[in-house]
C-alpha cells in the first residue's frame, strides 16, 4: 500500500468525522434557537384565567391572586360590612352607583359582586396603580371615625370602601376595577372568564 493511498483513507475518515460533529453542532445550536420561538409557561400564564378556591377564605379574610400580572384582592366579606356598604351615602362616595365602566355589565348593584359575600377587584388604584392596603377595621383612628372598612392607598391618601367604590375628594378617580370572572361551583371562582360566556 501506498502512502498516497493511506493518506486518501485517512483524509475521508477525517472529513467524515468532522462533518459528523459539525451536524451534531448546528443540531445542538439550532434546538434551543427554535425553542425560543415558543412562549415562556409565564408568558402563556399571563393572560391565562386563573381558579381560585374561595371555601378557603375565613370571613373577613383577603387573599391575593395574579391574573395577567395583576393583583387581584379577593375578600371574603362578613355579614357586617354588607350591612355598612349600604350605610354609605352619595354624599360620601364619588361613584356610588358605579356608572362609570369599571366592572363587567353583570355586576351590579351596591356589592359589586356577582355573590355579595365575595369581593373580587384589581388592587391597583386607579390613581397612579398603587396597592391599596385592606382595612376592615371600623372607625380606624387614622381613616376617621366614618370609616366603615375597605382599602387605603398609602402613596396618596385615596380610600375605597369594602366594594371597591372610591370615596369623594382623593386623588383616585374611579372606583376599583372588578375583573370578568364567574363561578366553577360553589367553591371555584375563575378570574378571567366572563359569567356570560362561562
Amino acid at each position: 500500500m501506498s502512502d498516497d493511498e493511506v493518506n486518501e483513507g485517512r483524509r475521508r475518515l477525517l472529513i467524515a468525522a468532522t462533518s459528523a460533529v459539525g451536524a451534531v453542532g448546528v443540531v445542538g445550536a439550532a434546538v434551543p434557537f427554535v425553542a425560543s420561538w415558543n412562549p415562556s409557561a409565564k408568558a402563556k400564564a399571563a393572560g391565562a384565567p386563573v381558579k381560585y378556591n374561595v371555601s378557603k377564605l375565613e370571613p373577613g379574610q383577603m387573599v391575593v391572586v395574579e391574573w395577567r400580572g395583576k393583583p387581584v384582592y379577593v375578600v371574603r366579606r362578613t355579614p357586617e360590612a354588607l350591612a355598612n356598604i349600604t350605610k354609605l351615602s352619595d354624599t360620601t362616595l364619588a361613584d356610588p352607583d358605579s356608572a362609570r365602566p369599571m366592572q363587567p355589565d353583570y355586576i351590579k348593584g351596591d356589592t359589586r359582586a356577582i355573590r355579595p359575600e365575595f369581593l373580587i377587584v384589581v388592587g391597583l388604584c386607579t390613581h397612579l396603580g398603587c396597592a391599596p392596603k385592606y382595612r376592615p377595621e371600623l372607625g380606624a383612628a387614622d381613616l376617621g371615625s366614618d370609616w366603615k372598612g375597605g382599602f387605603f392607598c398609602p402613596c396618596h391618601g385615596s380610600k375605597f370602601d369594602l366594594a371597591g367604590r372610591v370615596y369623594k375628594d382623593v386623588p383616585a378617580p374611579d372606583n376599583l376595577e372588578v375583573p370578568p370572572h364567574s363561578y366553577e361551583s360553589d367553591d371555584v371562582v375563575i378570574i378571567g372568564v366572563d359569567q356570560e360566556t362561562a
